[in-house]
């Protein structure tokens, strides 16, 4: 007899321990651009209850404390599917008390979020680039110097929505772009992990 699991089941075994055989991705994508996806709002003008974000403030085991933007506090259970982005796909022993994060999951009954993925200290930035180098690329963010390493391995651009390349050699200083990147928390830098802009 074969049982299908819905997602709010599974995530709620999983944050009871009962679950630790799918592997972290397998509840949808990773990829940094999937955390500023539309939030989806159960009642007008609400947040969607599935969805935190903010600093870390402690931690405890498999839960996290998070305080909001907003000034909530959110708790949050990693699980035995909680994917977890910090530049590239790692584990959750990369987040620090102080860095940023974005959570999506499930609201379980007692308050706490279930996450299915986390990313930590992602940002998305509409920037000019104003000097390029080997090791990184100098930006401008509404008046903001932002200084973006390059890390060899994870760094791509994106020209034209062409498939990503890891070949840099193609940006301009004066162009425009959208990069994302994973912020270095009490700084003004971020490790580049996509540009996206056009040659």
């Amino acid at each position: 007899m074969t049982t299908t699991m819905d997602r709010r089941s599974l995530l709620s075994r999983a944050a009871l321990g009962a679950t630790g055989l799918v592997a972290a991705t397998a509840m949808g994508s990773l990829a940094p651009e999937t955390a500023f996806a539309a939030q989806q709002f159960a009642d007008a003008g609400q947040p969607d209850p599935n969805f935190a974000e903010g600093l870390i403030m402690g931690r405890n085991q498999d839960l996290l404390q998070v305080q909001g933007s907003d000034g909530r506090l959110h708790r949050i259970q990693l699980t035995g599917v909680t994917s977890v982005w910090k530049l590239r796909p790692t584990t959750i022993d990369q987040a620090k008390i102080g860095d940023g994060l974005y959570a999506r999951g499930v609201l379980l009954p007692d308050g706490i979020l279930a996450a299915e993925a986390i990313w930590v200290n992602i940002v998305n930035l509409t920037v000019g680039i104003t000097s390029i180098s080997r090791s990184g690329v100098q930006f401008d963010h509404h008046g903001q110097k932002v200084v973006g390493h390059v890390q060899t391995g994870t760094t791509a651009a994106v020209y034209n929505g062409t498939p990503a390349v890891s070949d840099l050699s193609m940006l301009k200083v004066g162009r425009h772009a959208q990069v994302i990147g994973a912020w270095r928390p009490g700084t003004n830098e971020i490790d580049i992990a996509t540009i996206y802009t056009s040659n």
